[in-house]
C-alpha cells in the first residue's frame, strides 16, 4: 500500500482497463479481483465504467477493501462541466464514490484544467471522492496548480517505463508528495526485450515483465498494468517473491532513450468524446 498525502491508502499494484472492449471489460476485472488485485483504473475515455461498476458488484467484496480510479475527459473540462461529469461517472460506474479522480490531460489548447481541478476541490470538499488528483500533467501543469488553488494532487498518473522514466516530472512529484502512478509501466512490452532485463529475469527464474514491474514497486511507483489474458493478470500481480539488487535496479534504469510512446501532453487535444 502507499499512504497518499491526505492519508488515504491505495494499493501499489493495481489493473488498467484502458482498450479492454466494454463487453469484455466485466469479465477481465472479476478475474483480477479473484486473482487479488484490489485497485481498478479506468477513466470516461475508455467507455468500460460500466463494466468496471458491475465487476466491483459482482464480486461480492465488501466495497471499503476495493480502491476504484476513473478520470475526467478532455471534452468536459470546466468548473460546471466537470461536476456534471463526475455525476455522470458515478452513475455509469453504479458507485456513490470513486476512491480517486483524475484530470485526465491537461489539454492547453482549452486552457480550462485550472477551472476543472478547482471542481474536483469541491467534490472533495464535499466528501463526494476519497482523493483527487491528475494525469499526464507536466511540471508547468503542476506548477499553475500550485499557484491557482489549495489542495495538492495526491497523485499524478504518468506515462512511465524504463526507456522513459520522466526523471525531472518524477523528482518534482515526490518533492511534493505527489505520488508517482505509472502508466504502461512494460513500455506496452517492448521494455521487456533489452537483454539487461531478460538475464536479471533467467537469474530470478521469473518473467522479463515480473522483473520490470519489481523495478517499479522498489521505486514505489504505483502501477497498473493490462492484459486480457488471465494466465498475464495473474503474472503480472506475482511481483512479491523476489526482490532486485541495487546493480539491478541500476541496470534497469540506465536503460533510459527519452522516447516517449504515448501522447504528449502539451499537445494532446482530442475531446475523448465518442
Amino acid at each position: 500500500m502507499i499512504t497518499l498525502n491526505n492519508g488515504v491508502r491505495i494499493p501499489q499494484r493495481g489493473f488498467g482497463v484502458f482498450q479492454i472492449p466494454p463487453a469484455d471489460t466485466q469479465r477481465a476485472v472479476e478475474q483480477a479481483l479473484e486473482i487479488g488485485y484490489r485497485h481498478i483504473d479506468t477513466a470516461a475515455a475508455y467507455n468500460n465504467e460500466a463494466g468496471v461498476g458491475a465487476a466491483v458488484r459482482a464480486s461480492g467484496l465488501p466495497r471499503q477493501e476495493l480502491f476504484v480510479t476513473t478520470k475526467l475527459r478532455n471534452g468536459e473540462h470546466g468548473y460546471d462541466a466537470t461536476l456534471r461529469a463526475y455525476d455522470e461517472t458515478l452513475q455509469r460506474l453504479g458507485l456513490d464514490q470513486v476512491d480517486l479522480y483524475l484530470v485526465h490531460w491537461p489539454n492547453p489548447t482549452v486552457d480550462l484544467y485550472a477551472e476543472s481541478w478547482r471542481a474536483l476541490e469541491r467534490v472533495y470538499a464535499d466528501g463526494r471522492v476519497r482523493a483527487i488528483g491528475v494525469s499526464n500533467f507536466l511540471p508547468e501543469h503542476l506548477e499553475r496548480l500550485a499557484k491557482e488553488s489549495d489542495v495538492v494532487p495526491a497523485v499524478n498518473q504518468i506515462e512511465l517505463h524504463p526507456t522513459y522514466q520522466q526523471r525531472e516530472l518524477t523528482r518534482l512529484c515526490r518533492e511534493r508528495s505527489i505520488a508517482v502512478e505509472a502508466y504502461s509501466p512494460l513500455g506496452q512490452g517492448a521494455d521487456l526485450e533489452h537483454p539487461a532485463v531478460t538475464a536479471i529475469a533467467t537469474a530470478h527464474q521469473v518473467t522479463a515483465a515480473q522483473v520490470v514491474l519489481r523495478w517499479h514497486m522498489q521505486l514505489r511507483h504505483i502501477i497498473i498494468p493490462k492484459s486480457v489474458n488471465p494466465g498475464r493478470i495473474r503474472e503480472n500481480f506475482a511481483v512479491d517473491g523476489f526482490a532486485l539488487s541495487d546493480d539491478e535496479m541500476r541496470a534497469i534504469t540506465e536503460l533510459e532513450s527519452g522516447n516517449r510512446i504515448g501522447n504528449d501532453p502539451r499537445t494532446f487535444a482530442l475531446s475523448q468524446i465518442r
